[in-house]
């Protein structure tokens, strides 16, 4: 997103990581898209994690199409060697199927305009959602606390298979502990009664 209208196209010897590169030096935000549809490897991953600001986590046409829209295991290894990216979701609508407006992102920027949208994107200032909105995130001491419209389930996850969650019915807010994450990533996931989701983009505590 934000390739200016100049932009070269591809050469015929410019691998995806070059031509990624090229695309972040122009002033793009660059997003690893669709990592499951694509089969991309660890080493795929690595090889993008420098220039790219985000793992796409979810992708609504490729779970239409074949139920493989995820990136979050992507995006989690590459967390875990400590490389930071965000995360992001789209539908990717290609209209073959009805595909359009399963996945979004939610952007706190200055202005509806693209180069503010642009500009906020690239400074993480946004979540992704099917649907749910997450209103707040405030850490405080060794905990966080998290406000949102009704959702079934509010999890914090990081490395391996360290979680907090909260469960109930129409939650709207959670305050969980930080302990587990100390010194770490951990990302929000919020699921509504319907399964939709929605993510933040990874946080490191202090």
């Amino acid at each position: 997103m934000g390739l200016p209208a100049d932009f070269a196209p591809t050469a015929g010897d410019e691998d995806g990581p070059a031509l990624a590169a090229r695309a972040k030096a122009a002033g793009a935000f660059v997003g690893i898209a669709h990592p499951q549809w694509s089969g991309l490897t660890i080493e795929d991953g690595r090889a993008l994690a420098a220039v790219a600001d985000a793992v796409e986590i979810y992708n609504f046409t490729c779970d239409v199409e074949c139920a493989r829209p995820d990136g979050a295991c992507l995006l989690d290894q590459l967390l875990n060697e400590g490389h930071r990216l965000n995360a992001y979701a789209a539908d990717d609508a290609h209209f073959r199927w009805p595909d359009s407006g399963g996945g979004w992102v939610m952007v706190k920027a200055e202005a509806n305009e693209p180069e503010a949208l642009l500009a906020a994107m690239k400074a993480g200032a946004f979540y992704s959602s099917q649907g749910p909105a997450i209103h707040e995130i405030g850490i405080g001491g060794d905990t966080v606390e998290i406000a949102c419209s009704p959702v079934s389930t509010i999890a914090l996850v990081g490395r391996g298979t360290r979680a907090e969650t909260a469960y109930g019915r129409q939650l709207t807010r959670a305050r969980l502990p930080l302990g587990k994450f100390s010194g770490d990533w951990f990302r929000i996931v919020v699921i509504d009664a319907a399964g939709r989701r929605a993510w933040s983009n990874p946080i490191w505590p202090g």
